[in-house]
């Protein structure tokens, strides 16, 4: 399973095993939504296919990863990488190294994401404390966070409608 985003190797075999004999048209819709996703003329400014995008990488996981997609200064994607990987139950993630990636990628603005594994997409005072960490380290050096989301399961929860960004 081969997509334009980075995906790692041990991730792409878990969506396979996760899914089984669907892999094939998720690996089609996850590169579907990756051209949606990557398409240079067009920012992102449709929230339903970043949660697309998202929920079909993230939900199949059995362990929590932090992901980023990195965009330029008119919100189109750079890249998206998972950042950290964790346990079942949480991952640690540290502030200087998203910082690194930020400016390694040259970026504008960054959109964050996680899983659940647990099934419960509702944030945890851990992840809001975190958010606004990112938030307040990113503006340094300018760039914005957009949104952060949650998956658990086929449910998707966005930090900015829920007003926590």
């Amino acid at each position: 399973m081969k997509t334009v985003l980075s995906i790692s190797p041990e991730t792409a075999r878990q969506i396979k095993a996760h899914y089984g004999n669907d892999a094939a048209l998720i690996s089609a819709a996850i590169d579907c939504l990756n051209g949606t996703l990557r398409e240079r003329k067009q920012a992102v400014n449709s929230p339903s296919a970043v949660r697309d995008y998202l929920r079909l990488i993230l939900s199949p996981l059995e362990h929590e990863v932090f992901f980023a997609l990195f965009l330029d200064a008119q919100n189109r994607v750079i890249e998206a990488e998972e950042l950290f990987r964790g346990t079942l139950t949480q991952t640690s993630v540290y502030p200087r190294e998203v910082v690194k990636r930020a400016l390694h990628h040259n970026c504008g603005a960054v959109i964050f994401a996680h899983n659940h594994p647990s099934g419960v997409a509702e944030p945890s005072h851990a992840d809001e404390t975190l958010t606004q960490a990112l938030k307040q380290a990113l503006a340094l050096i300018d760039v914005r966070v957009l949104d952060h989301f949650i998956v658990a399961g086929s449910g998707v929860l966005s930090f900015a409608e829920r007003g926590l960004i």
